[in-house]
């Protein structure tokens, strides 16, 4: 069975031969691909996320969780965490950070602070949230806050494992962060499924500047670090 949309494709290549139950749930295992320019396969499989969401809410069970603040630079670049997760983001430099988002499912600013602390924000909401360094332009991550206990981020190979999934009806999403996120209705059987494949269209990305958290260019003068 294929099924497919524009820039997203989903193929059923076989199904379990035998139940994969764990915890009174299914095992669904697939594989992402990411197509870049032309006929080339991007390399960064491993910034791509795939989730179910169910119409029926499902629980889910926030965490706190850590993104560092490292060399300028966000570590892990994505975190993906279930709604009404806390992300502390510790400074490990020996310079000040102010990490700030302007996304509308949770935005924050930690302000200006030193080597040594750690400030956190709290995410309610689903959705993606880009992270960025008010003192630094070069900085940014990703926070996608998912209200389902069902994702996975992709492996480099571009496999991916969802576990413990009661059998019904729920919706696919699989999004990276060059790439369109795309949705699909999903039907997962008692057995579990193998073999899904997910195809990503990453060819029309083009990266462009963020603004800081005034909404504004970043200033190139005055900056010592």
């Amino acid at each position: 069975m294929s099924l497919s949309l524009a820039g997203f494709s989903l193929v059923m290549l076989s199904r379990a031969a035998a139940p994969l139950v764990a915890q009174g749930g299914a095992t669904v295992v697939g594989t992402v691909v990411l197509h870049d320019r032309g006929d080339q396969t991007a390399e960064d499989l491993g910034q791509a996320v795939v989730w179910l969401e169910s119409a029926s809410p499902a629980a889910v069970n926030p965490t706190p969780v850590s993104m560092a603040i490292q060399d300028k630079q966000f570590i892990p670049h994505l975190l993906v965490v279930p709604m009404g997760s806390s992300v502390t983001f510790p400074n490990h430099d020996s310079f000040k950070h102010n990490v700030f988002s302007l996304s509308e499912p949770g935005p924050f600013d930690l302000g200006l602070y030193s080597r040594g602390d750690g400030k956190s924000a709290r995410f309610d909401k689903p959705g993606l949230i880009r992270v960025y360094c008010n003192v630094h332009a070069t900085m940014s991550g990703f926070v996608l806050v998912v209200p389902t206990p069902w994702a996975s981020q992709v492996t480099g190979d571009g496999t991916f494992l969802l576990k413990d999934v009661p059998p019904g009806n729920y919706t696919l999403h699989a999004w990276h962060e060059r790439a369109k996120e795309e949705t699909q209705p999903l039907t997962v059987p008692a057995a579990g499924m193998t073999g899904l494949k997910v195809e990503l269209d990453a060819s029309g990305y083009h990266f462009r500047p963020h603004l800081n958290k005034y909404n504004q260019p970043y200033s190139t003068t005055g900056r010592r670090y």
